[in-house]
This record gives structure tokens, C-alpha cells and sequence, in this order.
């Protein structure tokens, strides 16, 4: 199968590298798009106000692999290889953005550049993985990668041809074993999260905090990662308010990659 590889943490993130050679060690072909800077944060963004240069990188080892450095967002990435590189030519049949440095829990997802990226995908019909590891994790990136490419055959059982998954390693696995569980998206904010800055006569605010996790019953992602599970959570792109619509009388119609319920 052909994957195609992006992340929010740059095309020399070790968590990609190591994505890239165990999913290759497999018999996958591999394909990359990633920016060519860190990312993070930026969810969905889609830069239109000036050019975006894209360059061949071959930063991969001894791994075959068709690679893409692009001086945008993950969303940059997807799109312009999907709609001006391969152009339906030779699609791939999976998209992982990952593995990122830190975890994407809970409302984290709304501003994760890693899940970004993988919702991009999504949208083309291609099913897609946003992959994290939490920044204090015992486990190395490459053996989250390990650990993934052997489950990969599993999402595809469970998710079909069809889904969009947000896969969240834990700080310690539980009992020393990868369990991977399905779970809902928890609640997360950050405390203090604005540090003030005054240097040079200007007024600067950096964002920072502490993370302040919430009203999460025991099915949540921010749970199920605490007792040392594999958390996957099923995402969807369709953000319409359905039993408000229905109240009114109104019954939605969906297509493609919108919820049905």
C-alpha cells in the first residue's frame, strides 16, 4: 500500500523518521510531504496570501522514499501533493500525520497541527491517522512507530475503508503491553497561558500554561491514555449542530465525509 506521511513538526522530526522506516520495513510504499519548519498549532490553516515553495528532499536513509519539503502548514502539504503533485495519478491509500511530539488529547484536537493534517487527507476520501506521543513518554519514537505499523492492519479491520482516527500513545504503557482502546474526546484547557513580555518599549504575550484536564468520565481519551492505553478516538469534518437542525424541522442530508447522525 502507498502512505502518505506528514507531521507539524518539521521534515527532520525524528517521530517522522521513524514512521518512515518502520511502515517501510513493512512493504509500504512511502511518500512524504512535510513542512519544511515546526508547524504546531496551526489546526487547519491554509496560507493564501503568498507563494509556497516546495522542494525534493531525500532525507530518509536507506529508505526509498518519494519526500516533499513545503514551506507551509500540514494542510499546505496534503493538499498540494494530493491536487498538484500526484494528482489522483497515484493516490495513497492511507495518510498518518505523525508521530508528533507531545499529545493531541480531548479539545487539543481543534488547534493540533497534526491533526490538521490527516483531516486534510480525510477531505480527499483517503482514510487518515493523526499519531502522538506524549512529550513524556518512556517510549522512543521508534518504537510508537513499531508498535503502529504492526496494529495498522487492525484500524483497517475496526475502521473499514473509511475513517479518520486520532491515535494518542500514553506516558507508560499499561502492564508493559500496547492495548489499544476506543475512547471519546475528553475536555483539556490551560491554566495561566498567557506570559507578559515588555522588551523595547513593546507589549509582547507569549502562550504557555498549564493544562487543566476536566469532567472526563472513564471513556475518555485523556483517561484511557492516564491508565496506560493506546487511545484512538473516531473524528469526523461535519461540525452542523444535528438535533438542533431537527428540532426546527430540519432534517440534514450528508455526503462523504460528514456525520450521519
Amino acid at each position: 500500500m502507498k502512505i502518505l506521511l506528514t507531521n507539524d513538526d518539521g521534515v527532520g522530526a525524528p517521530g517522522l523518521h521513524a514512521l518512515v522506516e518502520a511502515l517501510a520495513a513493512r512493504g509500504n510504499k512511502i511518500a512524504v510531504v512535510a513542512p519544511a519548519t515546526e508547524q504546531s498549532g496551526m489546526a487547519h490553516a491554509l496560507t493564501v496570501h503568498r507563494d509556497i515553495e516546495v522542494r525534493a528532499d531525500g532525507g530518509f536513509g536507506n529508505v526509498a522514499a518519494e519526500a516533499w519539503s513545503i514551506d507551509g502548514t500540514p494542510t499546505d502539504c496534503v493538499k498540494i501533493y494530493l491536487e498538484a503533485i500526484a494528482k489522483r495519478i497515484d493516490w495513497p491509500g492511507l495518510i498518518i500525520s505523525g508521530v508528533n511530539k507531545g499529545a493531541n488529547l480531548g479539545t487539543d484536537v481543534l488547534y493540533s497541527g497534526t491533526v490538521g493534517g490527516a483531516l486534510e487527507g480525510y477531505m480527499h476520501g483517503i482514510p487518515a491517522v493523526a499519531l502522538s506521543l506524549d512529550v513524556h513518554s518512556s517510549l522512543s519514537f521508534e518504537e510508537t512507530a513499531a508498535i503502529f505499523a504492526e496494529k495498522l492492519p487492525w484500524l483497517f479491520k475496526e475502521g473499514g475503508d473509511d475513517f479518520f482516527l486520532n491515535v494518542n500513545f500514553p506516558k507508560e504503557l499499561r502492564n508493559g503491553k500496547a492495548e489499544f482502546v476506543w475512547a471519546s474526546l475528553g475536555h483539556r484547557d490551560y491554566l495561566n497561558a498567557f506570559d507578559r513580555i515588555e522588551r523595547d518599549g513593546k507589549l509582547f504575550y507569549h502562550i504557555g500554561g498549564e493544562i487543566y484536564d476536566w469532567d472526563n468520565d472513564e471513556d475518555t481519551d485523556i483517561c484511557r491514555t492516564a491508565e496506560g492505553f493506546v487511545a484512538v478516538t473516531p473524528l469526523i469534518v461535519d461540525m452542523t449542530d444535528v438535533p438542533s437542525l431537527r428540532a426546527r424541522g430540519i432534517i440534514p442530508r450528508f455526503s462523504g465525509r460528514l456525520a450521519e447522525s
